[in-house]
């Protein structure tokens, strides 16, 4: 029988558990500890991210975003149908009303055209998810965004080294929040990260971040005591997080090196299924590849189920994605009716293959040759 080749499997690049002995020997594994030091200061000082803050998750990336812009009961956020559950519940955890917005016909990211109709005088942020660490349009989005007034966070889990005409990704709203789930390019296991932007909420985030209180500052010696001075949660991870994800750092370069490899070996075998009418990434003029996932968009419902029961049959797990939250059980009473067609297509018919930096070729040519083999008799 021919071996397994799954969806994903955490790369490890080898000091991973030595930086954790470090981290407990170092006597503090709490939040903010030395590897936690080392992880904003290559996010500030060599990505150029104004303030990077580390947290246990994207989710609470997210969710302190919410919290610092006074996100509240009355307001309205626009979000895209497609995405995690994430990326809307943040929002309604403060109460907001949650717009959903459609995706492009292009890629499953954020349609910017379509946002301007949904704008009303409540509406007080947009979060635009740049899917597969393609970027959103931000050339039209953040124009808009400052003509009325409007937050942009940019949902950029999926974006580590992914760039919108030679700027970071999510370095380019008022936030971003990235994710260093064990099924992201560097991973923590579990992990994420809040960027502030503006600078004038990096106080404020800081507090948020400590339960509320101004225990950085105390730490740097700026005050004599702390004490609780705003409302705030526990956003902070273990020390143990942070030395895990600063060795998948320290090579990141191999790593996004390898992902990128393995993206252009599916993008050139399998863009002859393009004539067929079956979609395949695509790549804006000011938009990068980071090689977080590659994806297929069958013509059908019907079709990516059996190709994914032929894939299956083949010993390898390919997996669909996001089911548009506009159609959830929780919030398809509360929809407005509208229709959004691509982000239900991308529901019923996106695909992604397996791509994970210890993937082989053979087992990649595995995967190719199963997909092409599969639409040659179609």
């Amino acid at each position: 029988m021919t071996s397994f080749i799954p969806f994903n499997k955490p790369h490890f690049v080898g000091p991973e558990t030595r930086y954790i002995e470090e981290a407990v020997r170092s006597g503090k594994i709490s939040g903010d500890g030395m590897f936690t030091r080392r992880v904003h200061e290559f996010y500030e000082q060599t990505q150029g991210f104004a303030k990077a803050l580390l947290t246990t998750s994207c989710t609470d990336a997210l969710e302190l975003a919410a919290l610092l812009l006074n996100i509240g009961p009355g307001d309205e956020v626009i979000v895209p149908a497609f995405t995690f559950v994430s990326t809307a519940n943040a929002f309604v955890l403060r109460g907001a009303k949650i717009v959903f917005a459609d995706s492009t016909g292009l890629n499953p990211n954020l349609d910017v055209a379509a946002v301007a109709a949904l704008l009303t005088p409540r509406t007080r942020a947009v979060v635009p998810v740049h899917y597969a660490g393609i970027a959103c349009d931000l050339d039209a989005l953040l124009p808009l965004a400052a003509a009325h007034g409007l937050a942009v966070v940019e949902d950029a889990a999926h974006a580590t080294d992914g760039y919108h005409r030679h700027r970071r990704l999510g370095s380019l709203g008022t936030l971003g929040a990235f994710s260093f789930h064990e099924t992201k390019n560097v991973s923590a296991g579990e992990g994420g990260m809040l960027v502030v932007n503006d600078l004038d909420y990096a106080v404020r985030a800081e507090i948020l971040r400590e339960k509320g209180t101004n225990r950085a500052a105390f730490f740097r010696g700026e005050v004599d005591k702390y004490n609780w001075v705003d409302v705030g949660s526990s956003f902070l991870p273990s020390d143990i997080t942070a030395a895990f994800l600063w060795a998948q750092l320290e090579n990141l370069a191999a790593i996004q090196q390898r992902r990128v490899q393995l993206w252009a070996q599916y993008r050139a075998a399998l863009g002859p299924l393009a004539a067929q009418g079956v979609g395949l990434p695509a790549l804006p003029d000011y938009a990068t590849n980071n090689g977080h996932l590659f994806y297929l968009v069958c013509r059908d419902l019907a079709e990516r189920t059996v190709l994914l029961a032929s894939l299956r049959a083949a010993n390898i797990l390919a997996v669909f994605h996001y089911q548009a939250l506009h159609r959830s059980p929780y919030f398809a009473a509360r929809h407005d009716g509208r229709p959004l067609p691509w982000a239900d297509r991308y529901s019923d018919c996106l695909l992604r293959l397996p791509l994970f930096v210890d993937l082989t070729d053979a087992e990649q040519q595995r995967v190719i040759s199963t997909v092409l083999t599969f639409y040659a008799t179609r």
